[in-house]
C-alpha cells in the first residue's frame, strides 16, 4: 500500500496549475497575449503576473522568507500603485521577464514548500487580524486554489482569442470533435437556452 504523502499530492496540483496557466501563453503573439478580453480586461500575461505576485506573497511574506531583497516590485503593495498593476503586463515587460519571474517564484515556493512542515506557522499581512495566523498547509489549499481559478480563466480567454481549449497540453480532456461537431454541439446548446428563456 502507498503510503500517504500531502504535500507531495499538493504541490502536484501546485504545478498542474501553473502548467497549464503557462500553455495558454504558447504559440500566441504579445498583442494576443495581452490583449483585453473581458469587460475587467483580464489578459493572458497579466493572470501569469497575479498568479506570480501571489505565490511570491504568500510563500514569501508570510512565512518570512521574502521574495524580494529590499524594495518589492513598485505594482506589489503600494497605496499609489494601479490597483491592477499585477493583473496586466507594460509593454515593456517581456513574455521572457513574466515568464522568468513566475519560474522564479516557483523556485522560491517550491523551498518554502520543502523545507517547512505542513503545520509551519506564518503570518498573512494583508489579511484581517483575526485571520493572519495560517499554516503552511492552509496557504498551499489557498494558493492552489487560487492558481486553478486563473488557469480556468486563462482557458476561457485562450478559447476566445484562437479556439484553443483544455486543461493540459498532453491532455486536454476534451471530447474529440472537428469544428463542424463543436458548431453543433454549441447550436444545441443555444437552442435549448431560448427554450429555458422562453419558458
Amino acid at each position: 500500500m502507498t503510503e500517504p504523502d500531502p504535500k507531495a499530492d499538493l504541490l502536484r496540483y501546485l504545478q498542474e496549475s501553473r502548467d497549464a496557466l503557462l500553455w495558454k501563453l504558447e504559440g500566441l503573439s504579445e498583442y494576443d497575449i495581452r490583449r483585453p478580453m473581458t469587460p475587467t480586461g483580464t489578459n493572458l500575461l497579466g493572470l501569469v503576473k497575479h498568479v506570480a505576485s501571489v505565490e511570491m506573497g504568500y510563500f514569501g511574506e508570510t512565512f518570512g522568507r521574502p521574495f524580494f531583497e529590499g524594495e518589492p516590485p513598485p505594482w506589489w503593495y503600494t497605496e499609489d500603485a494601479d490597483p491592477n498593476a499585477d493583473m496586466w503586463a507594460s509593454a515593456d515587460e517581456s513574455r521572457e521577464d513574466i515568464v522568468g519571474l513566475y519560474h522564479r517564484a516557483w523556485e522560491h515556493s517550491n523551498r518554502t514548500i520543502a523545507e517547512l512542515p505542513l503545520d509551519a506557522i506564518g503570518h498573512v499581512p494583508w489579511w484581517p487580524e483575526e485571520r493572519r495566523q495560517v499554516t503552511l498547509h492552509r496557504i498551499l489549499v489557498h494558493v492552489i486554489s487560487d492558481a486553478q481559478r486563473h488557469a480556468g480563466h486563462a482557458d476561457i480567454v485562450r478559447e476566445l482569442i484562437d479556439g484553443t481549449a483544455g486543461l493540459l497540453k498532453q491532455k486536454d480532456a476534451m471530447p474529440s470533435g472537428d469544428q463542424a461537431w463543436w458548431e453543433t454541439y454549441r447550436s444545441g446548446l443555444e437552442r435549448v437556452a431560448r427554450e429555458a428563456g422562453q419558458g
